[in-house]
């Protein structure tokens, strides 16, 4: 069911106020035993997607070869660390995302963005598939402007293959990575703890060509 009150992010005077506490979280990926927490590790980079439901979009990354870690969170709102109710009523202005750590020598930005652009449907605006609501737009986060620049080539080519099938046009929202916020530990590859849990995740059916 649409809900208005989810489809227009609020201002900083609008959001929730939050907590200077950041929650107790897991420490380390499920999957593969690798860090999530703290800062990133010495000679990664990193890149925040958001595909929808966190879930399904972190299962997309965490196998690939060069992914040294991935966890779920919250960036791109006002609320400081927001809990997942406080995100659920969209007063906090933040995008359920996924953080990526992966190591540039093995595996590179575009190629992390052919899956991102191929495993969702960015033209969506508020919603992904049933997901409707702010937290739930598409959105790239990343750490400088060079790599912003990279993934707006990106945008473009895919847009190109988009409009060639008759797709509509990308909403992607792509900035320099704002405050990011782990999610709580139940969320954190939640698919590999719950393998038949829902997933939410769909796409275009267009490939992109790097």
């Amino acid at each position: 069911m649409w809900r208005p009150k989810l489809m227009a992010i609020p201002t900083a005077e609008e959001a929730l106020p939050g907590r200077a506490t950041p929650m107790q979280t897991a420490s380390h990926h499920f999957v593969n035993g690798n860090r999530i927490a703290g800062e990133r590790p010495e000679g990664m980079d990193e890149l925040i997607v958001g595909m929808g439901c966190f879930w399904g979009a972190e299962r997309a990354f965490w196998s690939l070869p060069g992914v040294y870690s991935t966890s779920v969170g919250y960036c791109a709102g006002h609320t400081p660390n927001p809990t997942y109710d406080e995100v659920c009523t969209g007063l906090t202005g933040h995008n359920e995302v996924v953080r990526i750590w992966y190591q540039p020598q093995q595996i590179n930005l575009e190629q992390l963005l052919k899956v991102f652009w191929e495993r969702h449907d960015p033209t969506q605006g508020m919603r992904q598939g049933n997901d409707v609501g702010t937290q739930y737009r598409s959105g790239i986060y990343l750490p400088d402007f060079d790599q912003l620049t990279r993934a707006a080539v990106s945008r473009d080519v895919y847009q190109q293959a988009l409009q060639q099938a008759g797709k509509p046009d990308i909403t992607t929202e792509i900035m320099v990575a704002p405050a990011y916020y782990l999610a709580e530990a139940y969320h954190q590859q939640y698919l590999a703890k719950n393998p038949n849990g829902y997933c939410g995740l769909g796409g275009c059916g267009v490939e992109l060509e790097i």
